[in-house]
């Protein structure tokens, strides 16, 4: 999971941009970066890191220019060197630099066909660097005469075509302008925003509308799947629209655990979808537990709260804030390694003895993906004097990877995978467990906008919207994602020996 914005502008963009990633930093603690374009040719400043700390005041003193795009990073294919933060760049046609949001169901075929047909050199295992190849490739075989929309326009419709799986992209033509572009599918998300200045109008596009609503810019509306918005440096804006098949199905996680409660992504609040999943779950709750003896509703801080809330309130038992939590440690399920996890959970979150003694507690939570964090905060309401504790779900069972740029575990390492309900419960420590229902879920987050008929629900349902997800592809993403594999290309990335052949 990544977060991407891309701003041309008549003012300096080093502030806009470093502000529009600080505000999407959830979306990737790996890495960031930042590139612009001026009358000092481009500038770039990318490192692993919070934003925080990638940039420094000599940096952003460095980043002069009108044009830019930046980037924050969670791996989901490829490894976490710096070599593999974004924004990644080529220099032919023109230069051109990409920041990516998502993940290439068909990496593999298109790194061959990149490097045996289009002789391309590609220099890391990220599937950011195929995708920009692959635009860079159809762009210069489209180049005859100045570089014209309709050539931007026909590089990104080859992209769709050659490409599959989850992206949102913002990508810099050194010298022209930016172009940012959609998967048909609009699985991962893009919102387009515009400023109207005295020197005339600026635009932005982003991951997350907070972003726009940051810098004040107004929130236009959503690329379209398979779209395509060419802003010309000089800001002339082009659109095309997708002359293939589009099929709008955005992923529901995005509304569950990843975007802010304050975002609007394809039209659909955020903050209200979260509200709604607590009244659904609610009412599973009075379903599967009529005659419950909750206490008291507490949330896991902080995606959890709104749908707490609204569970409380329904329930008609108190609503109390239970677990203090350290703002300075990352989210736990995309920690790597099982113990770090563990540990994480117990320097994150520490409990108000007050709000569990003696009490039958309800523990509400968005997800739960492989366990380690429910459990250690079933056993730190136990620990903290709770004579019951249950635990609900706002989301369904997770029992499948997702493949389209969230890096879920493998699923071997998720709880659900294979087991039945009262077996997770029985593994976390719950003395009940609830989850909420994949209709209610997408009955939550549809409600605001009727025109998406279905969502990218794969990680609950195990079903691929782009139909390319094979058995195979899903064996081979488990040997990537596992924790052992992933802390072996960590021991390689810092020159660790490694353990095999020792």
């Amino acid at each position: 999971m990544c977060g991407v914005v891309g701003i041309v502008s008549k003012r300096p963009v080093n502030q806009a941009l470093y502000d529009a990633l600080t505000v999407m930093q959830h979306r990737g603690q790996d890495a960031a970066g930042i590139v612009t374009w001026g009358a000092k040719g481009l500038q770039q400043r990318k490192s692993n890191g919070l934003v925080r700390d990638v940039f420094r005041q000599r940096h952003m003193l460095a980043l002069e220019g009108e044009v830019g795009i930046g980037h924050v990073r969670y791996p989901t294919a490829g490894g976490s060197n710096s070599a593999e933060a974004q924004p990644l760049y080529v220099n032919s046609p023109y230069g051109i630099l990409l920041a990516h949001n998502g993940n290439l169901t068909n990496h593999n075929e298109l790194t061959s066909l990149l490097v045996q047909e289009d002789r391309r050199h590609l220099s890391t295992s990220s599937d950011s660097e195929v995708l920009l190849n692959v635009f860079a490739h159809e762009l210069q075989a489209r180049a005859d005469g100045p570089l014209s929309p309709e050539q931007v326009f026909g590089a990104v419709e080859a992209v769709h075509r050659r490409c599959s799986g989850g992206y949102a992209v913002v990508v810099m033509i050194v010298g022209h302008g930016i172009v940012a572009f959609r998967d048909p599918n609009g699985i991962r998300p893009l919102v387009f925003g515009k400023q109207e200045t005295e020197s005339g109008p600026e635009y932005m596009v982003a991951s997350e509308s907070v972003a726009l609503d940051v810098l004040q810019y107004e929130r236009v509306r959503d690329v379209q799947p398979g779209e395509t918005m060419y802003i010309e440096n000089d800001g002339t804006l082009h659109t095309h629209a997708y002359t293939g098949e589009a099929r709008h199905t955005p992923c529901v996680f995005e509304y569950v655990y990843f975007a802010r409660p304050d975002s609007i992504l394809d039209n659909i609040s955020v903050y209200k979808a979260r509200l709604r999943m607590g009244e659904e779950l609610a009412g599973k709750i009075v379903r599967d537990f009529p005659e419950h003896d909750i206490d008291v509703v507490i949330p896991i801080p902080d995606t959890s709260r709104t749908a707490a809330l609204q569970v409380a309130y329904h329930l008609g038992v108190k609503y109390r804030e239970g677990f203090i939590k350290n703002r300075y440690i990352g989210r736990t399920f995309i920690m790597p390694g099982q113990a770090e996890r563990a540990k994480s959970v117990r320097r994150k979150l520490n409990a108000i003895d007050l709000e569990f003694r003696n009490k039958n507690v309800l523990l509400v939570d968005d997800s739960i993906v492989r366990g380690t964090t429910s459990r250690q905060i079933i056993k730190l309401a136990r620990e903290a004097g709770a004579r019951k504790v249950y635990f609900a779900s706002a989301a369904p069972p997770v029992r499948c990877p997702n493949v389209y740029g969230i890096d879920m575990p493998a699923a071997s390492e998720l709880i659900a995978t294979g087991r039945s309900v009262d077996e997770i419960r029985q593994l976390i420590g719950a003395d009940k467990l609830i989850y909420q229902d994949l209709h209610g879920l997408i009955r939550s987050v549809r409600h605001d906008n009727s025109d998406i008929s279905e969502f990218d629900t794969s990680c609950f349902s195990g079903e691929y919207v782009t139909g390319d997800v094979t058995d195979e592809y899903l064996g081979e993403l488990e040997q990537r994602r596992n924790d052992a594999a992933k802390q072996e290309r960590d021991k390689r990335h810092k020159g660790i020996p490694s353990a095999v052949g020792m």
